[in-house]
């Protein structure tokens, strides 16, 4: 019995190592499949969880697609074990969650109402992807998107280069080197042109520029190069018929226009028929047998009517199936409709007929269908906004809405039988009517009840002020003190008479009367009863400043008599700046005002024969009215005003207004001068003493002049930032 003890004992120990491989292989024979995904919101976060049968080894690779706003997760030797595709999810930012699978691979796709950076962290048999508020930079280790599908990124790269080339077959090649493999590229077809945006980039000033390349011989005419918030946005413009293709080789982008081919052997050149293409040479066949043909060329099951009947004889080379079949049906006045992978053919009046029967008995249907009622939260949208257009009518105020009431039957979008009622307590409302509308009512409810985009407008209102003054006067005068000190005054003339001058009557009186010498007086004390001034041009001052002067007399040694020359000279130069800077933050097509300022009172007129005071303002003010286009730029609708308080008149106070109105186009951050004002007023003046002051050089000592210029100027700046983060508001 111990023998064969021992003797298990040693079998086990050398069949151990087989049975553990043995067992290790049997466990990688059971594939990891996925077995749930739920979502939930966790300390404000947003976290969808991933169960699996079996731990995993590693983090799966990732990227963010931002639109559509998307997060792709590939998980490797891992299968779907749902049992179905996609996962309603409907918390949050999260919506549905797709998971496919293909080969031994299978993808999780996380489809989002805007787009979100994610973290993931795996948890025992779980994965769980934590989503951000705001898009970040992309896991390392994720494959770069093509093309549409951009990553986020968290630093703004400056681009390398951009180059064109002729290609083969007269093709134009943009080439882009881009800062990474990483940047996000979105290219589509704009009108005429092709917009290449490439995202999370900046254009050096090197790069800013507009290439003309129509001597290259190729489709391609110009290409514009423009910065666009963070994206660069490159314009391709060609001329005739052109298609595109475009393939990024690492770090470099290649966009390729040529000239679409025109094959004359065609039936028909252009869009509208994609099918394969086929040949059909038939004489006088049955179009039952024709159908028939084109079903077992294409797979399609083709039900036909017993009243098709006829023959057709045709020859077709190398046309689309879709366009033959097209081309029987309008021969022999057939119609079809397409149910899946089923065409059912007949006559076009059949068809029509028994559409008609269908529609006649769903209308049947409809009126006799119970009705249901549902309850709808709104969460940006006024709950009696909604209800006026469920109903098609233009009611007023908060209450119940009922059916029927103001309603017309060409905007109704309810049924004839269903009502709807508003509650603005708790902006819902609550529609009865039956279940294909209510599915109807709730698509049209997500797509308005969104939040509207809001835009934050500055303007800037500078003001610049430079004025110039220059003047330069004198002031001539004199005195003789002779008689009144008991000399003899004045000057002899001859036969004992005498003169004497002053620079006024009573100055003469009072150098020539003893006792009178009172009446002199100089023009720096009191009272001016008699000036000594012959002249008197000083120069003005400016800026309530008075001009500075300078003065010489001239007398004899007695001090008897005085000639007196004053001269005077003022130059001011002065400048100002004022800047008004107004900015609002208004919803999207939503008109804003903002003003600052005083209003003035004044007195009117009533109808009565009364008075009555009113009042008007002068004010700093922006009314603006934004719209977004759908390329990101801003559409301004703007009335800047800048008044300010002016001369009274007739016990009124007038307004002096500088104003602008006008639309302009400005792209998201940019700054575009709408207006401008520009006044310079130039004044010159010369004030002398009649033929003194014409004496060259001497008859300076008679003129008075001042030279005044004043430049005023006004711009108005306007720069519009469309709000995407909920923090630039603060």
């Amino acid at each position: 019995m111990r023998n064969w003890v021992s003797l298990a004992r040693g079998t086990v120990r050398r069949l151990a190592p087989g049975l553990i491989a043995l067992v290790a292989a049997s466990g990688a024979w059971a594939q990891a499949s996925i077995e749930s995904v739920t979502g939930s919101i966790q300390a404000g976060t947003e976290v969808v969880r991933i169960e699996l049968s079996q731990p995993l080894s590693a983090i799966p690779q990732g990227f963010v697609i931002q639109s559509p706003a998307r997060i792709a997760l590939d998980f490797p030797g891992v299968v779907n074990g749902l049992g179905k595709s996609t996962v309603p999810v409907n918390q949050g930012n999260v919506r549905a969650v797709n998971v496919v699978q293909a080969g031994d691979r299978t993808r999780v796709v996380l489809n989002l109402s805007r787009a979100a950076n994610y973290r993931a962290e795996v948890q025992g048999r779980a994965l769980l992807v934590m989503l951000d508020s705001a898009v970040a930079a992309a896991p390392v280790n994720a494959p770069a998107p093509m093309f549409a599908e951009t990553r986020a990124q968290s630093d703004v790269l400056p681009l390398r280069d951009i180059d064109f080339r002729r290609g083969v077959e007269s093709a134009g090649r943009v080439i882009v080197d881009l800062p990474s493999n990483q940047v996000g590229v979105d290219i589509r077809q704009q009108g005429p042109a092709l917009v290449v945006e490439l995202l999370k980039t900046s254009l050096p000033e090197g790069l800013r520029r507009r290439l003309d390349v129509s001597d290259f011989g190729t489709p391609v005419q110009t290409i514009t190069t423009t910065q666009s918030g963070d994206r660069v946005r490159m314009t391709i413009e060609p001329r005739g018929a052109w298609e595109h293709s475009a393939y990024q080789s690492d770090s470099q982008l290649v966009v390729e226009v040529r000239q679409q081919k025109v094959n004359p052997d065609k039936l028909t050149q252009g869009t509208g028929y994609g099918g394969e293409k086929l040949s059909l040479n038939f004489q006088n066949i049955e179009v039952r047998s024709l159908l028939q043909v084109i079903a077992d060329f294409t797979n399609f099951n083709i039900v036909t009517s017993d009243s098709v009947q006829g023959s057709l004889t045709l020859r077709l080379n190398d046309v689309p199936w879709d366009q033959a079949l097209d081309i029987i049906l309008q021969a022999k006045g057939l119609g079809m409709k397409r149910s899946g992978n089923v065409l059912q053919i007949a006559p076009k009046e059949e068809l029509a007929a028994k559409e008609k029967a269908e529609l006649e008995s769903l209308a049947a249907v409809q009126n006799l269908e119970p009705l249901r009622t549902q309850s709808f939260q709104l969460n940006y949208t006024k709950a009696v906004d909604i209800a006026r257009q469920l109903m098609g009518s233009s009611l007023g105020g908060a209450g119940g809405i009922g059916g029927g009431v103001g309603a017309t039957a060409a905007s109704r979008i309810l049924s004839p039988r269903g009502s709807v009622i508003a509650e603005p307590r708790t902006n819902q409302i609550f529609v009865s009517d039956i279940p294909a509308k209510l599915t109807q009512i709730q698509e049209m409810i997500s797509k308005l009840d969104i939040a509207v985009r809001q835009v934050l407008i500055e303007a800037r209102i500078v003001e610049a002020s430079d004025t110039f003054g220059r003047s330069l006067g004198v002031k001539l005068g004199g005195a003789d003190l002779r008689g009144v000190n008991g000399g003899d005054a004045g000057y002899g003339l001859g036969g004992g008479n005498r003169f004497a001058l002053g620079g006024s009557y009573n100055a003469v009186i009072g150098s020539t009367v003893p006792g009178q010498s009172s009446l002199i007086t100089y023009p720096t004390g009191g009272n001016v009863t008699g000036s000594t001034n012959f002249m008197n041009l000083p120069a003005q001052g400016f800026n309530g400043y008075n001009a500075p002067s300078l003065a010489l007399s001239l007398f004899n040694s007695a001090a008897g008599r005085f000639l007196n020359l004053e001269i005077s000279a003022m130059e001011a130069d002065g400048k100002g700046k004022i800047v008004s800077s107004p900015r609002v933050v208004t919803a999207d097509q939503t008109k804003a005002t903002i003003e600052q300022g005083t209003e003035f009172a004044y007195q009117q007129a009533t109808s009565s024969g009364a008075t009555a005071v009113a009042f008007r303002k002068a004010v700093l003010s922006l009314e603006v009215t934004p719209q977004i286009t759908p390329e990101g730029n801003v559409i301004l609708d703007l009335i800047v005003n800048n008044d300010s308080p002016g001369a009274v008149v007739a016990n009124a106070m007038s307004i002096n207004t500088k104003k602008v109105q006008t639309q302009v186009l400005v792209e998201n951050g940019g700054t575009v001068v709408i207006g401008g004002i520009f006044t310079l007023t130039e004044t010159e003046s010369v004030n002398k003493v009649p033929v003194l002051g014409d004496i060259p050089v001497f008859g300076n000592l008679f003129k008075n002049r001042a030279k005044t210029a004043d430049k005023q100027e006004m711009l108005v700046f306007i720069t519009p930032k469309i709000i995407t983060d909920r923090s630039a508001m603060r």
